[in-house]
């Protein structure tokens, strides 16, 4: 089935952020469906319902309670229903070891919160404007990190 929109999900736990994040897409008047969870295991119980809608893009925040993005990244990334699923980590974190392991554990791109809504707003048209066939094959560190 052809969808005429992009499907995003973000899963954060933070409300504010949350809420940011639908504004923005609101505001770029991109053909977008945004569906929200607030941890983890939210979106895990989404992803595996066997009538979900698998969403083309996932923003991962990498603190989250019951259920950290890290977790889920790993269990996307090793289900072959959802491998294939393009995932933007979407955290405050800049740490070169969160940085490293999710590039190991497949992540397409790592993207440092903006913090402010005009940059959320350019990211996020930048990652959704993205060439997703170039970021899912054959993936290069040097442009794992979104830079802004």
């Amino acid at each position: 089935m052809q969808k005429d929109f992009l499907l995003i999900t973000l899963a954060d736990d933070d409300e504010d952020d949350r809420m940011f994040f639908t504004d923005a897409f609101e505001e770029l008047k991109i053909n977008t469906v945004v569906n929200t969870f607030e941890n983890g295991q939210e979106l895990m119980d989404f992803l595996n319902h066997p009538e979900s809608v698998l969403p083309n893009i996932i923003f991962l925040d990498l603190n989250m309670p019951i259920k950290n993005g890290m977790d889920c990244l790993k269990e996307i990334k090793q289900n072959d229903r959802l491998k294939d699923i393009a995932i933007a980590i979407y955290s405050t974190s800049s740490s070169d070891a969160d940085v490293e392991e999710t590039f190991v554990l497949g992540a397409n791109i790592y993207i440092k919160k903006p913090s402010d809504f005009n940059m959320l707003k350019k990211v996020l048209n930048d990652v959704v404007t993205l060439n997703w066939q170039y970021y899912t094959s054959g993936l290069k560190k040097e442009n794992f990190l979104l830079k802004l």
